[in-house]
């Protein structure tokens, strides 16, 4: 299943991200592609409230992954723009994380897509403008997704 969504401000790519939120639960991968200054890490914060994580989401870029929540809830916000292939995953500490109690969002996915499961939930969020973004849901789970955005 494929849907496109557009978002015309910051506040409304939270919005959209935290009704998103709702329909995830642990074990859910998802791949973020976009460029920089696409909204990933706005995205995430809606993604956290829609989740009922409190925590303040920031970008996890010198980090590599930050952790909001806690289990049996965490959600796992990992960034791979300086990992140039999933042969360097182990060296992150991505593979310590509980994907049973967790969520991951992992931005700069295309460095590691071939690391995650079959059934990755890939989100691409291109920049239109300084504020409207188009949001593009893939995912194998149709009927899962199939009211969202309605």
């Amino acid at each position: 299943m494929r849907k496109e969504f557009i978002t015309r401000s910051p506040e409304e790519t939270i919005s959209f991200a935290e009704k998103f939120g709702k329909y995830l639960h642990p074990g859910d991968v998802l791949a973020y592609l976009g460029d920089l200054g696409a909204g990933k890490t706005t995205f995430t914060r809606g993604l956290a409230l829609g989740l009922g994580l409190k925590d303040l989401v920031t970008s996890p870029t010198f980090a590599l992954v930050h952790v909001y929540g806690q289990p049996p809830l965490q959600l796992c916000h990992f960034d791979m723009y300086r990992i140039t292939d999933e042969n360097e995953l182990e060296t992150t500490g991505f593979y310590d994380y509980d994907l049973n109690e967790s969520i991951f969002a992992i931005e700069w996915s295309e460095n590691i897509m071939n690391a995650l499961p079959s059934n990755t939930i890939r989100l691409t969020l291109e920049r239109i403008s300084d504020d409207e973004r188009k949001i593009i849901l893939e995912t194998q789970e149709a009927e899962r997704f199939a009211d969202f955005g309605t």
